[in-house]
């Protein structure tokens, strides 16, 4: 049997609570579009998807 990869981040003490931020753009080169993804902090998350 196949055992499903789980990955878990505890908050333990003085550590940060981290998202994975998945964003989709269109590649100027080819015109498809092509995902972005990158593990940041919980607070970051906004300033992940406002960048452009």
């Amino acid at each position: 049997m196949a055992k499903k990869a789980v990955a878990t981040f505890s908050a333990k003490s003085g550590a940060k609570s981290m998202v994975r931020c998945i964003r989709m753009e269109k590649s100027p080169k080819t015109g498809a579009y092509v995902f972005n993804e990158l593990l940041v902090e919980a607070n970051d998350a906004k300033n992940f998807f406002n960048k452009k």
